[in-house]
């Protein structure tokens, strides 16, 4: 008989109420014809491209795969991006996402999508995780991140983060700046900022590991998908990234859909951005080769 999994009640009641709350609000305002300030749509989606920032550029390029160096004062700009996003400890990230790069579509990885779309989206989340999952979370390397004084400091402090900088500093701003009703400013920050934020980092999971095109190597479930790249600021180059993963661009093309790499370029000039590492363009075409050795007809596509 298989794992069969207990489920996690309190995660499941929690984003189920989220999810009918947001649409239900946003539903009966659209109906009434009532909208946001132009102010809070311009501020909801700055908080949108901050938050999924602290994501892509923070907890995942930077501390996840060390892809590149950052100053101390870009560390901090990256943890609070990522408190922004609503998601759970850059420790506890890291560690699964290492683990999901090791074990991808195996029993050991948090979110494979070989259980279906439903449970690599959002269902890994509503679930208590595989034995396996839990097994090879304790082994694998975290030295990094367990001697990582600032990363320490935001897990001992992670829910003053949260609450601070994805609900309380959002929601405030709108009404004391420029007047945003309150309903309106909690409703914008709720579901333009966390949900949208929260569906984005998702579909990487889901996504992009089911529906997309495979050029680098074909004998792995990720794929390259440019609608994900869209909404989650390049990280849907995913097949190149699970190829090259210590590669900062997670991506051959640096710019081509990928906002993130952009913003790293951007510090860089300023210095906050150091040691970039990147697959040169004879190691893509020699593993490209290679890889197209042992994949199937068709495969690739």
């Amino acid at each position: 008989m298989g794992f069969v999994t207990p489920l996690k009640w309190r995660n499941i009641i929690y984003l189920t109420l989220t999810h009918v709350i947001v649409l239900t609000w946003l539903g009966s305002y659209l109906f009434m014809g009532r909208l946001p300030k132009w102010q809070t749509l311009i501020y909801s989606f700055l908080m949108y491209e901050m938050g999924s920032l602290g994501v892509t550029a923070g907890v995942h390029r930077y501390w996840t795969h060390r892809s590149y160096t950052a100053n101390l004062p870009l560390q901090w700009v990256l943890a609070i991006w990522f408190s922004m996003s609503g998601q759970n400890t850059i420790k506890d990230w890291v560690r699964d996402h290492r683990v999901h790069h090791k074990f991808s579509e195996t029993s050991a990885d948090p979110h494979d999508a070989t259980r279906g779309f439903f449970f690599a989206h959002v269902g890994w989340l509503m679930m208590m995780k595989h034995p396996d999952v839990i097994r090879e979370g304790r082994k694998v390397a975290m030295n990094d991140i367990i001697n990582d004084p600032l990363v320490q400091f935001h897990t001992k402090y992670f829910n003053v983060f949260k609450l601070v900088f994805c609900f309380i500093l959002p929601i405030l701003t709108p009404p004391l700046l420029w007047a945003e009703s309150w309903d309106q400013a909690m409703l914008c920050r709720f579901f333009v900022a966390f949900v949208a934020i929260l569906h984005t980092a998702w579909a990487v999971n889901s996504f992009a590991h089911i529906w997309g095109n495979r050029p680098y190597d074909p004998n792995i479930n990720p794929a390259d998908n440019w609608m994900v790249s869209a909404f989650t600021m390049g990280e849907g180059w995913h097949n190149y990234h699970h190829t090259f993963p210590w590669d900062y661009k997670t991506s051959e093309l640096p710019y081509f859909i990928n906002v993130t790499t952009l913003v790293l370029d951007t510090f860089a000039i300023i210095g906050w951005v150091q040691n970039t590492k990147q697959a040169s363009p004879e190691v893509v075409e020699t593993t490209k080769a290679r890889k197209k050795q042992f994949a199937p007809i068709g495969s690739e596509h």
